[in-house]
């Protein structure tokens, strides 16, 4: 299974948006070939099925976060900014995304998805272990007296952020989850002296 050829990258890209922006189930196999102008048996033949094109999209989507994250987060060297990177760059991908925002797309397919063994399922999974694991590396960074704790509440407020995003507007949205970010870690983390 090839994702390199031009064919590929065109039928990733293709249902990449189309499963952003109309759902995964809404999307048939049959609108991502002619929307991406390839035959049948090239899309079975780079990605088998919908489920493993599914679990492509979300695969590519989970490597560019956190490529782009950690970019962001490791251009910090204060450990607390770093945490507060991490609303930064949230803000920053939302705003980039299409003028019809839908939400996290790791939370739309978790809720389209409902078989435990499509392989959509174990990408999401993992993305959002990845993010708690990695939000608890930061936190231990600062000195927390729970960075387990700190790590925990700070991934709430992350997944919360672009749900309400996509009722309230990024604007408003990532203004609260930054206030929530930055007084948790206030509370969390000894007074710097």
């Amino acid at each position: 299974m090839s994702a390199q050829s031009p064919a590929a990258q065109r039928i990733l890209d293709t249902a990449s948006r189309l499963f952003y922006e109309n759902g995964i189930d809404t999307t048939g196999v049959d609108t991502v070939i002619a929307r991406s102008g390839v035959a049948k048996m090239t899309l079975y033949k780079h990605y088998g099925s919908k489920d493993e094109l599914v679990a492509a999209y979300l695969r590519r989507r989970d490597g560019l976060w956190r490529e782009h994250l950690a970019s962001a987060v490791e251009a910090r060297t204060d450990p607390r900014e770093r945490l507060t990177a991490v609303l930064d760059t949230l803000q920053e991908w939302l705003a980039g995304e299409t003028e019809q925002y839908r939400g996290c797309a790791f939370v739309n397919a978790a809720a389209e998805v409902s078989d435990p063994d499509h392989p959509a399922r174990a990408v999401v999974a993992d993305h959002k272990r990845w993010m708690r694991s990695y939000l608890d590396r930061l936190a231990a960074a600062t000195g927390a007296r729970d960075p387990h704790a700190l790590a925990e509440q700070l991934f709430v407020v992350l997944e919360g952020a672009p749900v309400t995003a996509v009722v309230h507007g990024c604007g408003a949205a990532m203004a609260a989850a930054r206030g929530a970010a930055e007084a948790l870690i206030a509370a969390h983390c000894p007074e710097r002296g």
